[in-house]
């Protein structure tokens, strides 16, 4: 399947994929393939992924990927240690 990514939160684990049949599905950070864990922004970009079916609770993606992006276009994410940026 294919979608895009709404937001991922490197810190909380979770975020959420819009499908092409505009569905949200959580994905969690061992949903990814990989490393392809998210750093920084992330929302819009296109992903790949498969929907995972629980037994009486909600859908979820998992390997999910990011194709036809190399790891050199991931997002840098900024550290700053009292106001100065490193």
């Amino acid at each position: 399947m294919r979608g895009k990514m709404i937001w991922f939160n490197g810190e909380k684990g979770f975020g959420f994929i819009q499908t092409e049949d505009d569905e949200r599905l959580y994905v969690g950070e061992g949903g990814f393939t990989l490393d392809n864990v998210p750093v920084g922004r992330c929302g819009g970009r296109e992903v790949t992924f498969e929907r995972m079916w629980a037994d009486g609770g909600p859908t979820r993606a998992v390997n999910v990927a990011f194709p036809g992006e190399s790891e050199s276009r991931r997002a840098r994410q900024r550290r700053y240690v009292t106001g100065r940026s490193l």
